[in-house]
């Protein structure tokens, strides 16, 4: 996708955006199909926790996404994605200030994330923003039943 000029801000997602969002996650190799993005979109959305955040580029096409949320405890960030066009040019490292932001404005002092193992380049990419690797094992369990088999 060639893309124009970044708009000056990123505004909150709505549900119109889950085609645009999905397009951008797949382009950026965050889709997993068991996972499908409507799911996160919508709990994000409608949850008093978590928000959404795209960015667009001047032409109205999507250029960035990131998701913030909190437990409790510690803030989260998910789903952030930079157009490979763009990736490189700063706009990740402004989307995560976006991110970081939100979530100490909702009295957050920690954040952690997540990133695949096998992931090195967006290992660095963190690592440069000051973010270590913590000595964890992330376990998961499905408790319900997925959103759209209920």
């Amino acid at each position: 996708m060639t893309t124009n000029a970044p708009k000056s801000q990123p505004r909150t997602a709505t549900l119109d955006d889950i085609p645009a969002l999905t397009a951008l996650w797949q382009e950026t190799g965050l889709y997993r199909p068991y996972n499908p993005p409507e799911w996160d979109v919508r709990f994000a959305l409608e949850s008093s926790e978590a928000t959404l955040f795209v960015w667009e580029d001047n032409s109205d096409n999507m250029i960035g996404s990131i998701m913030a949320g909190r437990d409790g405890h510690r803030g989260w960030v998910y789903y952030m994605a930079v157009t490979p066009s763009l990736q490189k040019s700063g706009l990740g490292r402004r989307l995560m200030q976006v991110g970081e932001n939100w979530l100490r404005d909702q009295g957050v002092w920690r954040m952690q994330l997540m990133v695949r193992a096998d992931n090195h380049a967006t290992q660095d990419f963190y690592r440069h923003l000051g973010y270590r690797a913590c000595d964890v094992t992330v376990m998961q369990k499905d408790i319900n039943t997925p959103p759209a088999d209920r």
